[in-house]
């Protein structure tokens, strides 16, 4: 009989498959773009539905009507808190400033401790070489049942005098879904998968269960040989640990649609163990890593294809209650 093929499951990019630091991602790329504008936005994943669209691409059916899975992601204004003065060196880059916004909401002490009294202003800096926007979320504008926000970075496209001026126009004020992207764009996803605990080497690499007769364990990796000291282990061996609760990135993920209109796509009863989607959101296609409730944060493709992102024609979306 043919040898049997079991390829070993999960990947050494990742090690050690420990916890993540915090619920939501930390993005440390982002693309090089003439337009100055906000590189990333972020939202919270409500769930799943389907459409049914006009296939556009190459495919077999194309022009034809094809079911398609879609995540909803609940993207409310993020609204900016100051600006980052960034001078690059050897060593990096690192932030030489910060100036904040006057109008700060009060939720934000939940998170940040808020200066008493006026920051240098933007004027008085200098020597730069990159501006980036500190903002923050708004969860109470959602049903999430939350008020902390999430604070995160968000870089800008364009000439450093570019970066400025956009700032400056933005420095305190809301940035909305759409100013950031547009449909049929792709984007990369960054999130904190969902949380599975302490798992055994046959869920969290996929090893093959050993004979019934085996010694000392049936779900284990097998011998080790005779180096049995634990500084003597191959880092490579299947061994248990944390599964789940990392941090992740999927690359180009198309946005099918953008709307303001929640009435568009709640379900009847609303999305389970999310509720009701109350503000501007996105149809991602296929499926978004993470559990309902978390952030998900988008950022410009760093690896854009070179065909033009076009989205399909969606005739239906699916709101039939997913209440059992």
């Amino acid at each position: 009989m043919p040898s049997t093929k079991n390829p070993r499951h999960g990947s050494m990019q990742f090690w050690p498959r420990s916890r993540a630091k915090r619920a939501y991602a930390r993005v440390r790329t982002y693309p090089q773009i003439k337009d100055a504008k906000a590189l990333g936005f972020a939202g919270y994943k409500a769930g799943m539905t389907h459409v049914i669209a006009t296939d556009n691409s190459n495919a077999l059916t194309k022009g034809e009507d094809i079911t398609i899975p879609v995540t909803v992601i609940e993207c409310p204004p993020l609204k900016s808190a100051s600006l980052l003065f960034y001078k690059n060196s050897s060593s990096g880059s690192n932030m030489v400033s910060q100036t904040f916004a006057q109008n700060l909401d009060k939720e934000l002490a939940r998170k940040l401790k808020l200066p008493k009294k006026a920051t240098k202003k933007i004027e008085d800096v200098k020597e730069y070489d990159e501006i980036r926007l500190l903002v923050y979320t708004q969860p109470k504008l959602t049903g999430i049942g939350k008020k902390k926000p999430e604070v995160f970075e968000l870089a800008i496209g364009g000439s450093k005098e570019e970066q400025l001026k956009y700032a400056q126009e933005n420095l305190g004020k809301e940035i909305k879904i759409s100013d950031v992207v547009n449909e049929g764009m792709f984007v990369d996803t960054h999130a904190v998968t969902k949380a599975k605990g302490f798992q055994g080497p046959v869920k969290r690499f996929g090893i093959g269960i050993r004979p019934a007769k085996s010694e000392k364990t049936k779900r284990g990796p097998g011998s080790l040989g005779p180096w049995v000291g634990h500084a003597h282990i191959q880092y490579r061996v299947a061994k248990a640990g944390q599964h789940g609760y990392h941090q992740r990135t999927e690359y180009n993920k198309q946005i099918l649609k953008i709307d303001e209109d929640p009435k568009k796509i709640n379900p009847k009863g609303g999305f389970v163990k999310y509720g009701l989607v109350k503000n501007s959101f996105l149809l991602v296609r296929g499926s978004v890593l993470g559990p309902k409730k978390r952030l998900i944060r988008f950022s410009l493709p760093l690896r854009p294809g070179k065909a033009k992102p076009e989205a399909p024609q969606i005739n239906y979306t699916s709101l039939v209650s997913q209440q059992r």
